[in-house]
This record gives C-alpha cells, structure tokens and sequence, in this order.
C-alpha cells in the first residue's frame, strides 16, 4: 500500500478534477466573505451561496456528461483558462456589482441571491464539466470504478480547498489576493495539462489570463466612498474589518457594518447615543461604589469599556472573540491595556463557563449586523450570567431590534427569555422613532421592582459623570410576550425572529444634536 502510493503518479484528468475541486470549495468559502459585507453573513446569505454553487455545479455535471464522449485534455485546458478569466472579473468588479445589485427590488431574505449568481454561478458552472470529462478519460475500467475513482480525488481536492481557504488563506491573506491565487492555480494546471509540448495558442492565452489577474488586483472600478476615508483595512479570521475617519469622526465597520466610534477631538464623546446607556447598571446596583469588576462581551472599538475606565474605579475584562479588532482599536481607538483593563481573545459564552471572577455588572454588546450569536440569547446563556454576577449584579444586553411592532419578535423574545432567570428586567429605548434600533435590555437579580421615580432620584443625587436623565425618559412599558418563545440551546429560532427587520430602516441616534444614522437594507448592528 505505501509503495503504491509513493509510486502513484496522477494522470493530467485526475489532476485537472483535484484542482477543480480545491477551486469550486475554495470559491464557496470566498463567497461569503465577499458578500457578507453588503447582505450580512446570516443563514439567507450563506444558504443562498449554498444553493446558487450547487445548482451551478449540478448544472455543469450534467452538461458535461452530456459532452463527455467527446471530450479532451485540451478542452479541460481552456476551461480552466475560462474560470480564471471569470475569477479576474470577480476580483475586479465585486465591490461594484454587489452594490449594484443591492438596488434590486427583492424581498431582504432573497437580496443576495441575484449577487452571488452572477459573481459564483459561472465559475462554478464551468468547473463542474471537468468531473465527467475526467470521467471520461480515466485509466480505470468500468463506469463505476471510474466515477468513483473521479468522486474521490474531487472530494479530496474540496476537503483541501475548504480547509486551506479557511484555516490559512483567509487569516493571512486578502480577499483580493486568495482570489489571484486561485486564477493562478487554475492557469498553472491548464499549462500543466498541456506538457510536455505545450501548443501556442493555449500558452499564448495562458499568459494573457495571467497578466489579467495581475491587472484585475492592482485596481478596482473607481467609486467615492461615502463613509469617509479608510485608514485602514483587513480581512481577519472572523470579519471583514475597516476603519474610516469622516471629519474628526472615526468608526470601525466589521463586515461593512459600524460597530463604534470615537470623537478624535473629544474622545470623552459619545458619538453613539447608545453607548451611554451602558452607565444604567450604576443607577441599577444598590451603590455604585461597591461596583468594583466589569465584564464586557464585546470589544469592539473599546470605547465602552474605556469610558467606564474613565469614570469608575473599577476593572475591566473585555472579551472579544477576533484578536485583530482589539489591535485595530489599539492602534486607531487609544486602547491602552494597563492593570484594570484586560483582554480575552475568545467566545463569550466559553469565557464564563471557564470564569472564575465574579462580576457586579456584566455588559452584553456581541451583536453585528443582522447576524446574532444564538448562544448567547438563549436561557442558558442567562442563567450562566447570573451565575457569574455578584448577589447585587446587573446584565446589560445591547439588542437590535425595533422597541414595538413588526420588527419587535426579538427583543421581546429576549425579555421573555431574561424573565426566566432574573427576577427584574427592564427596556430602554434609544430613539424616539420606532425604527429598528438599540434596544437595551437591563437584568437585575434584585427581587425589588425600581420605579421610574426611584431611578431618577438616584441619577440626581449619584456622581457618575453621566448624566441618565434622557436615558431614563426612554423606559419602555414590560412588552407583550404570549407570542414570542423563550429562547433556550435545544430552540432558538433567532433567524426567524430577526426576518422581520430585514429591509427595515436602523437609526443609530448621534450625540450633540447630530441627525440620526440609517441603514438600509441590512440591519446594523454595534459594539460599544
């Protein structure tokens, strides 16, 4: 067995299926990078690319077994030439022909679909004539034997494929570059293919396909960016992630969405009005001055946890699942780590299950976009957070969601579920409209309901540098529950109860009587 396999030399089909198959996967994994920014990376966008890729690729079996009785080496040549050619194109023009078909008149859960045919489905298309070729021109007896033999070194190829796009491309490398790679993958194999005499016209096409790629990375069609100037961009192992200065104005956008910002004149500024809501846990404890550990699911730009640094004599864990956000907000939001302020590079809910610490208040702001980690809003993720807050702690839960009406079901979902496990919990709008926007949910373990009276003499008369009056303006009446479920591991339909935002205008309400900030289509979500 090992000597056969030391000796096993693949012939130019099995070589051109295995690449085809690291390909047509590597470009599955690419597609949602590249879309995820302008749909958002929820289950429609990664079902839809699901979807779209396989009929492409089932499409493209059944074409070529349709051809396979005449098929050639030098045919599986020029469509790999072909699918680089496409790859180029995509390298190019997505960022134009995303936003072009964003203006589409579609149901938001079936946004992306029209995007990822045109970008993915030829591609795909194309490379699935390969596998009945292959098939055609093996060595192997037998239609089974062969199409088996041809199944297995395909599947081999997409195992590769998938695991290098994300284990290693993607960490290290940009969208703009894995996309070259893969052309150049594919313009290798086709030469290849043709050795060891290799005919002009193949070679000739080859290196025009080659100096294409090159072009198609080194620029892009010219758009204005309306957010501002980038300072900086990069695609990490989780998001993509930008940061973009307009006016004195800095924000950090993961997967296109702005996730926090900071006034580089006055970063004592809240530029998100929602992020002072984050003081409410300081009205909510019996005395602020026993508040002494803080934990923050969500990094983010670090503006949060700073501003409570700044305030509150306190400590500070900050945990925040992707390394690179933190860095960025070391280098571009003045994060300085010191000894009240640490850092975890991990998923929230796998922190506390490890935790030791006890918290008086722990501030939930993990959400993005229209994209909602299911486990950290079911029960047992509440009863988790209870666990790990002090007899006098409060949660704070940063919820994207309209405060009543359609775009409701989650944040009510959410309240019902936190009823569950806290005796007390309470609703905060942050705008006066009812659009989508940052509801936030705040739990208490206290048995003792606070009047809105109660919470306004203690915002007189506490000295928290923060001034809750307008916050506390905000409180929402307990909302109706009957027809939400309790969120729990075993059942949590986030997605279905999320569907009703899509398309829906977000309002991101600004300090210093700044207009407010809408999104659309896609629900936007942010991380203090």
């Amino acid at each position: 067995m090992r000597n056969a396999l030391a000796s096993y030399r693949p012939t130019k089909p099995e070589l051109a299926v295995f690449v085809s198959g690291i390909t047509s996967m590597g470009l599955e994994i690419l597609a949602v990078r590249i879309v995820a920014p302008q749909f958002g990376s929820h289950i429609y966008t990664v079902g839809g690319i699901l979807t779209v890729l396989l009929a492409a690729l089932s499409l493209g079996y059944w074409q070529g077994g349709k051809r396979a009785a005449r098929a050639t080496v030098r045919e599986m040549v020029w469509l790999m030439l072909a699918t680089a050619v496409y790859v180029a194109a995509v390298v190019y023009a997505d960022e134009l022909l995303l936003s072009y078909t964003s203006m589409l008149a579609l149901p938001p859960r079936y946004a992306s679909l029209p995007a990822v045919v045109i970008l993915f489905g030829p591609p795909t298309y194309l490379l699935g004539f390969i596998s009945p070729y292959a098939a055609e021109l093996s060595r192997k007896r037998g239609v089974g034997e062969a199409s088996g033999h041809v199944y297995a070194l395909g599947t081999i190829g997409s195992i590769l494929g998938s695991g290098a796009t994300t284990f290693v491309l993607i960490p290290a490398l940009s969208i703009t570059q894995i996309g070259v790679a893969f052309g150049l993958i594919l313009v290798a194999t086709a030469v290849a293919l043709t050795l060891p005499s290799p005919p002009r016209r193949p070679t000739v096409a080859s290196v025009a396909v080659v100096a294409l790629l090159v072009v198609a990375a080194s620029g892009t069609p010219a758009a204005l960016d309306h957010r501002g100037d980038v300072v900086y961009e990069t695609e990490t192992a989780v998001q993509q992630l930008e940061v973009v200065d307009d006016g004195d104005v800095r924000t950090m956008y993961l997967d296109g969405a702005r996730h926090s910002a900071t006034d580089l004149e006055d970063p004592d500024r809240h530029v998100f009005a929602y992020t002072e809501y984050f003081h409410l846990p300081m009205l909510m404890a019996d005395d602020p001055d026993e508040v002494e550990d803080v934990l923050f699911i969500g990094g983010g730009g670090y503006t949060g946890p700073q501003d409570f640094q700044r305030h509150y004599d306190v400590d500070v864990d900050v945990v925040e699942i992707d390394p690179e956000v933190t860095a960025a907000a070391e280098e571009y939001f003045g994060l300085e780590h010191g000894e009240n302020m640490t850092s975890h590079a991990e998923d929230g809910r796998q922190f506390l299950q490890n935790a030791d610490e006890e918290y008086d208040v722990i501030v939930l702001d993990a959400y993005k976009k229209d994209q909602v980690p299911f486990h950290l809003t079911t029960e047992e993720f509440m009863q988790l957070a209870a666990d790990r807050l002090s007899d006098d702690g409060v949660l704070l839960a940063n919820v994207i969601a309209a405060p009543e009406g359609s775009g409701s079901e989650f944040y009510r979902a959410e309240h019902a579920t936190a009823e569950q496990v806290f005796p007390q919990v309470y609703g905060f709008r942050t705008s006066d409209s009812d659009a989508v926007q940052n509801v936030q949910l705040v739990a208490t373990k206290d048995d003792e309901r606070l009047t809105r009276e109660e919470l306004e003499r203690r915002n007189h008369e506490r000295d928290l540098g923060v001034d809750l009056s307008d916050e506390l303006r905000n409180r929402l009446d307990d909302p109706e529950t009957d027809d939400v479920p309790v969120l729990r591991d075993d059942r949590a339909p986030v997605d279905t109860l999320l569907d009703p935002m899509f398309g829906q205008r977000y309002v991101i309400e600004e300090t210093e009587d700044s207009e407010p900030t809408t999104a659309n289509p896609a629900i936007v979500a942010g991380a203090g």
